[in-house]
């Protein structure tokens, strides 16, 4: 099933510390990964700052394992993300820094996303399950 990409940001939450760090993470990688760090850097502007001490349940925050499917082909992956230096595609580890892990922070079960890869390409994503931590 092919979905249309969504125009209308979802409504995300990150909790406080996430927030500040994944703020620094963005201001250092501006030179490096402009695209990507500008995006993370206004989904971190956008985002309801939670306490953290908060109960995300439900809510991709930096460890959580995330199922979304890509609704421009209908595939399934399930990822775990995580900062950059953790980062390995192999294992199922999604850098924050990336495309899909800025789009994925704060998000939750049902929400969808849509944004543009470094390539120029739309892509939308809708988020299936998470979980953990919390």
């Amino acid at each position: 099933m092919t979905h249309l990409p969504r125009t209308q940001l979802p409504p995300i939450k990150i909790r406080q510390a996430e927030c500040k760090r994944l703020g620094h993470l963005a201001d250092a990688s501006a030179e490096t990964f402009p695209a990507t760090a500008e995006f993370l850097a206004r989904e971190i502007e956008r985002a309801t700052v939670v306490s953290d001490t908060a109960p995300l349940v439900g809510i991709v925050g930096m460890e959580s394992e995330v199922t979304f499917r890509d609704d421009a082909t209908g595939s399934q992956k399930q990822v775990r993300l995580v900062y950059p230096n953790a980062a390995d595609i192999d294992a199922g580890r999604v850098s924050v820094l990336t495309p899909i892990g800025a789009a994925l922070i704060g998000l939750s079960a049902g929400q969808a996303i849509s944004f543009i890869t470094p390539s120029g390409e739309q892509k939308s994503l809708t988020v299936l399950d998470v979980r953990g931590p919390n």
